[in-house]
């Protein structure tokens, strides 16, 4: 198969297809995270939302459709990453590798220092891939609501 993937900057009218993308991607999960992750309460209003207010998207499309996401926006100096999303049928590619190399692109055309994200202390295959891609765990976190850590963060400099 030839590789006619495409990575570029969502716009507003992708809200429906991101909001889709992250679905499908995210429903793996469901029943295997404690808390249940968010990405399964958020609506194409509030993609939508989210694009208007500051983050912004990249859409990786293989022959027009689109196969994965990742949603980008500042942070601390930083540009962090979040429901870095690969469809079922594209996985094993190396596509959230492509997306998360894109990410780092755009910071550096930023020009910002490092790249951030958050990752479940239960994905531990997910915690492989980012260690894999040069990402060291910078803290851990307990969402609301919980008295231990469920949350790893981690940060990429780049240099």
């Amino acid at each position: 198969m030839s590789d006619s993937l495409v990575l570029r900057t969502a716009t507003a009218i992708d809200a429906p297809a991101l909001a889709a993308t992250i679905a499908a991607a995210f429903e793996q999960y469901r029943g295997k995270l404690v808390p249940e992750s968010g990405a399964f309460a958020e609506t194409v209003d509030d993609i939508a939302r989210e694009l208007a207010t500051g983050t912004a998207a990249i859409i990786a499309q293989r022959d027009g459709a689109i196969v994965g996401c990742v949603m980008i926006r500042p942070y601390e100096g930083d540009l962090y990453f979040g429901r870095l999303s690969v469809l079922p049928s594209a996985r094993g590619q190396g596509l959230a590798a492509r997306l998360i190399r894109a990410v780092e692109d755009e910071a550096r055309a930023r020009h910002l220092p490092g790249v951030r994200l958050g990752v479940r202390i239960a994905l531990t295959a997910n915690q492989r891939l980012f260690h894999s891609l040069g990402y060291r765990e910078v803290s851990r976190e307990a969402h609301p609501g919980f008295d231990h850590p469920t949350s790893i963060n981690m940060r990429k400099p780049l240099v």
